[in-house]
């Protein structure tokens, strides 16, 4: 999956809804997903990511972080 022609940017919804969006299971389940660590998140593609939307957030992921595009999420972050 590549980030075609700014899509995730011109994508407000798709933006705030991966801003959000957290793993649900394992060693890193509750961590927002755009904070996964890299190699996690390649070792995902690697194996094949699950089926349905974590997979395809998680393949958004992959292209953010191969990107350097993480600090378009700063101002998305939920304040506590």
């Amino acid at each position: 999956m590549e980030i075609e022609n700014n899509t995730l940017i011109s994508d407000p919804e798709l933006m705030l809804k991966l801003a959000r969006y957290k793993m649900p299971f394992g060693k890193y389940k509750d961590q927002l997903l755009i904070d996964l660590p890299e190699p996690y998140v390649v070792w995902f593609a690697n194996k094949g990511f699950p089926k349905g939307e974590l997979g395809k957030m998680l393949a958004i992921v992959l292209e953010i972080k191969v990107n350097g595009l993480e600090y378009l999420f700063q101002p998305l972050r939920e304040k506590n």
